[in-house]
């Protein structure tokens, strides 16, 4: 609406080009202009491929910058960068196969169909990007025109970031008919859910001996895990225990150079210094000037409401006087001086309605006629006429009329001090001056209006507060320190058994712990532990096992140094890096064998429970659906032993072993209890319906506790994918 536009006429072009570059999911992004990278690898640009298509790296890399560049400033840092670049990496291989089944399905969008995509029933997408940035309605005339002004112009940028856009668009709709398909084919066969309505309606009783895994050590040598067992495990389960990428795994050690507590108390002396000069300082235009220069948080000259406010000294701020101070506290990392600038009683939101008569924009009127015009809407509304009524008839501001039939917008107290979104003289009066059911006509940059407060809700003490803040920084002389005892440590453990005995006998006295990564990923950015820092993952790839490295400047507030211990190849799995997945799964089988072999023939449970020092216990209301409050009610052998007809009223002839205990079992009743909802063709209709929901509605549907469905993961995993990034990033 008007009094909240900011974007000025000579812009509307240009917005979409800034709105763009925030395209995500499959949008093809091109940029034409980039910088140069050097052809080092051989030469070769190749990036990946999928499927024996190419993806290159320049062209990549010009995308990952005009991704950047629609981040805050152009910058996103090492972090968000990685994140881009495995987020683009996505989309490319994504596109790739997605266009290959689009393809092979014949699914494409009509010149007509696309048409009626932008002009006729426009796309959420157009809708989104393609609105009127003046007044944010989406009107197909000026898209029409917005269109055929950038495509016949000589702006080349402009012309590639409409392409953006339609682009876009049509890959949503080919997107949206090929999860058409999938959903139409959901289907559930009738006899499964009379299968389940049967299974259901049993209710098992059972008595039970229960005797735990953990009634045997992990060291017992019974069951000590071989590599061979762990290479057998892993060939019948090759699918599930394969790495895509290689992996390294290091020990390491961290030189702390965070700030120490001499660095902690110079900053608390610099920030009382500053105190009297806060407290002294209570014009708004020096105050925001002076924190400008000396806090690491600028002035915010806006009242926020008493329950928004989270400082840690929020309390006995609020307890202050109007420019009275208090600290320096702690918060997080910052010493913090807090100044009570003012506080005043404010209401968390406002509804009101207006009129307005343009003096400047589309259909502008001399400043003179326009408020003739607005004193001549206000002298009829003082007579009787509808506020309402006048208001459709002859305000100028269609995005107030097309709020409600009323009229009516709401905005909330920190929206209305938004002084770069929301017009101040507009502002003012609905939540400062005004109260409710008061009317006034108000003049801002747009025109004259006459402002109708219908209400303000909630009010509470809103406070304004200046904050002066250093953030406690690590000192040279504490980084020099930290670097210094890294680089010593480093240049004396020359191989992994120097800098096992090296960190056994030099740091484990000063409290430094060697700690282990394992399987750090070729394409990784992070290390858990130890942070952010893809220089250094690139240098662990090009160790060999056995080198020591030490990290080039700091990875967060350590110097690190690792030795490489462990050089897992992509493919599947070898006892070496599968042993820490695989070995509790057999230990837990050899457990269940043990104690198997110790209970010996099952006779009673009586016989059981005393063999094995352990009680019986019972459990009823079992559901073969595995609901309920027993430990048993989950555990599928004993489940299946239960509802198995042959044991109804017997001991069960063999011991059971369970997720985390081994059970031997009395079924003592089974009977049958009426299902709730066993409308076969309901539940039929209902289970279909909620899976074409969850393809249909995608993020909408995500909300609702499903996840999102992802319609290229099939693909994926069935695609010849080769992703060589870890030599370009």
């Amino acid at each position: 609406m008007s009094i909240i536009q900011t974007i000025r006429d000579k812009y509307a072009r240009l917005a979409v080009i800034a709105v763009a570059v925030a395209l995500v999911g499959f949008i093809l992004i091109d940029y034409i202009s980039g910088r140069g990278r050097s052809l080092f690898n051989g030469g070769s640009t190749t990036l990946g491929s999928v499927n024996g298509k190419k993806i290159d790296e320049l062209e990549f890399e010009k995308k990952v910058q005009m991704q950047e560049q629609g981040q805050q400033q152009g910058t996103v840092g090492e972090e968000g960068r990685q994140q881009l670049i495995a987020a683009l990496w996505k989309q490319e291989v994504d596109q790739i196969l997605l266009k290959e089944e689009f393809d092979r399905l014949g699914l494409s969008v009509g010149k007509k169909e696309f048409g009626d995509m932008l002009y006729n029933e426009p796309h959420q997408l157009a809708r989104q990007y393609l609105g009127n940035p003046q007044n944010g309605q989406y009107d197909p005339t000026y898209v029409r025109q917005l269109i055929n002004s950038i495509s016949r112009g000589k702006d080349k940028n402009q012309k590639e970031q409409l392409n953006l856009v339609l682009d876009a668009i049509e890959k949503a709709r080919l997107i949206e008919k090929y999860e058409g398909l999938v959903a139409g084919a959901i289907h559930y066969p009738k006899w499964l859910f009379e299968k389940q309505n049967t299974d259901n309606s049993l209710l098992g009783k059972i008595s039970y001996v229960s005797v735990p895994n953990s009634t045997i050590s992990d060291s017992a040598k019974e069951v000590a895990v071989s590599d061979q067992e762990i290479e057998n495990y892993i060939s019948k389960h090759k699918d599930t225990y394969k790495a895509e990428d290689e992996s390294r795994t290091i020990q390491y050690v961290l030189f702390s150079a965070a700030p120490s507590s001499s660095d902690s108390a110079a900053t608390y002396k610099t920030v009382s210094q500053l105190k009297e000069k806060l407290a002294t300082t209570n014009d708004s235009a020096a105050l925001k000037t002076f924190l400008a220069g000396e806090s690491d948080f600028a002035f915010s000259d806006t009242y926020f409401s008493k329950s928004t406010i989270q400082v840690p000294a929020k309390d006995t701020i609020f307890k202050l006087g109007k420019n009275e101070v208090y600290g320096p506290y702690l918060d997080g990392a910052d010493y913090v001086v807090a100044k009570k600038v003012d506080e005043k009683s404010l209401p968390d939101s406002v509804y009101c309605r207006h009129i307005l008569i343009r003096t400047s924009g589309d259909g502008a009127l001399p400043d003179s006629i326009a408020e003739k015009r607005i004193d001549s809407v206000i002298a009829a509304i003082n007579s009787g006429a509808n506020f309402i009524s006048v208001m459709k008839k002859v305000s100028m501001d269609q995005a107030a009329n097309s709020q409600d039939s009323t009229g009516i917008m709401k905005f909330s107290a920190q929206q209305i001090q938004d002084a770069q979104r929301f017009d101040q003289d507009f502002g003012k009066y609905i939540l400062f001056d005004g109260v409710k059911d008061q009317r006034k006509k108000v003049k801002t940059q747009f025109g004259y209006h006459y402002i109708e407060i219908v209400d303000q809700k909630n009010f509470e003490p809103h406070y304004k507060v200046a904050y002066l803040a250093k953030r406690i920084e690590a000192s040279d002389e504490t980084d020099r320190n930290a670097e210094n005892a890294a680089l010593q440590f480093a240049g004396n453990s020359r191989d992994l058994k120097t800098f096992d005995a090296n960190a056994e006998k030099d740091l484990k006295p000063k409290g430094i712990q060697k700690l282990i990564a394992p399987n750090i990923n070729a394409h990784a950015y992070e290390i858990p532990g130890i942070g952010v820092s893809r220089k250094f993952i690139k240098d662990i790839f090009d160790a060999d096992r056995g080198d020591v490295i030490k990290s080039d400047g700091k990875v967060g507030d350590n110097y690190v140094v690792a030795a490489v211990t462990q050089i897992n190849k992509a493919g599947t799995y070898t006892a070496a890096n599968g042993r820490s997945y695989i070995e509790p799964i057999l230990k837990n089988k050899k457990k269940a064998d043990e104690i198997k072999k110790r209970i010996g023939k099952v006779t009673t449970l009586d016989a059981v429970a005393t063999s094995m020092k352990q009680t019986i216990q019972t459990a009823d209301s079992l559901r073969f659906s595995g609901s309920g409050r027993s430990p048993v009610s989950f555990e599928h052998k004993v489940l299946g032993a239960t509802f198995n007809p042959a044991n109804k009223g017997k001991v069960v002839p063999e011991a059971l072993d369970g997720n985390a205990a081994v059970y031997v079992v009395k079924v003592d009743d089974v009977s049958a209890t009426i299902v709730e909802n066993a409308d076969v063709a309901a539940q039929q209709k209902n289970l279909e319906s909620q899976g074409r929901m969850r393809i249909l509605m995608g993020n909408q549907y995500s909300q609702f506790g499903y996840g999102q469905y992802d319609p290229a993961a099939v693909l994926r995993k069935a695609a010849t994918i080769k992703d060589n990034r870890s030599r370009f990033y």
